[in-house]
C-alpha cells in the first residue's frame, strides 16, 4: 500500500501570475467546461475524458479566448448632488 507512487495534480493547478486573477480563471474554465459537457470539442488532445480538466488546461495554456465585461474597477466615485 505505501509503494503508490504519488500522483502527479499539475492539471489541478491554478497559475500563479500576478497579471492574472485567480477567480478569472476559475470562471472562464468553468464556462468553458460547460461547454464542453454541452456538446463542444477540445481544442488539444487529451487522454481525460473530465471537462473541468480539458478546459482548466485550455484556460492555461491560453487556448480560450475570452473579454472582460462589466464595469470599470479603480474609477473615482462622482461628488454626490445636494
Amino acid at each position: 500500500m505505501g509503494d503508490k507512487a504519488p500522483r502527479n495534480n499539475a492539471h489541478c493547478t491554478i497559475p500563479d501570475d500576478p497579471d492574472q486573477s485567480t477567480y478569472r480563471f476559475i470562471i472562464v474554465a468553468a464556462k468553458r467546461a460547460r461547454q464542453l459537457q454541452g456538446g463542444a470539442r477540445p481544442v488539444l488532445p487529451t487522454s481525460s475524458k473530465k471537462p473541468t480538466v480539458i478546459a482548466m488546461e485550455e484556460v492555461r495554456r491560453g487556448l480560450v479566448k475570452y473579454s472582460l465585461t462589466g464595469p470599470v474597477q479603480n474609477l473615482p466615485l462622482p461628488e454626490p448632488a445636494i
